[in-house]
């Protein structure tokens, strides 16, 4: 059975507290977010990390106040997260190759990964069997994330110690719609047992 991680948004705006949209608490996550993409590289798993790739003018910023600017600091993902292998899909539509990939960053400049154009012919050649998920923030971009993945008929796992939110709410609300439409929640501990 073939297995692809998903690693949502773990990028330095979103993950210390100088971040430009910090969600607290988000830099104790660390550790796990590392083991769990060690886990995948050492057990030969694919890793999709996506990350927003905004521009200086991005239409996003009448909602959010500015972050993740492509380029930038606060746009990159901390060295710990980052496997040897990795190749970036951006944004917009392109041809890339992924042979040899461990880790593949997946660009985006809206809060569904789905709205990526690469993302669907991605999968495809993933082929996976099953996804497991975990990052930033539960009620937004994670949210997004199991949505579209449940929506392909593969089980989806949520690490519940490798996720944040910023309103325990709503994220408890994504947490219950995710889990009647069949999705799990694990531990990293369960997962990489």
């Amino acid at each position: 059975m073939k297995t692809v991680f998903f690693d949502i948004d773990t990028q330095i705006d979103f993950l210390f507290p100088a971040g430009a949209l910090y969600v607290p608490g988000a830099e104790c996550l660390l550790p796990t977010l590392a083991k769990l993409n060690r886990y995948a590289a050492e057990h030969s798993i694919p890793v999709v990390s996506t990350m927003d790739a905004h521009t200086e003018d991005d239409p996003e910023f009448k909602d959010w106040p500015p972050h993740c600017i492509a380029g930038e600091q606060g746009q990159r993902k901390p060295a710990e997260l980052l496997l040897e292998r990795r190749v970036v899909v951006p944004a917009d539509p392109a041809d890339v190759r992924i042979d040899g990939a461990q880790q593949i960053i997946v660009e985006k400049r809206k809060l569904d990964l789905f709205s990526n154009p690469n993302l669907p012919r991605l999968l495809e050649e993933l082929g996976a069997d099953s996804y497991v998920v975990y990052g930033v923030v539960t009620e937004y971009c994670v949210a997004c994330a199991l949505r579209g993945l449940q929506a392909t008929g593969k089980p989806v796992t949520l690490v519940t110690d490798a996720i944040r939110s910023i309103n325990e709410e709503a994220a408890a609300r994504v947490l219950a719609e995710f889990t009647s439409a069949g999705g799990r929640l694990l531990t990293a501990a369960e997962v990489i047992r």
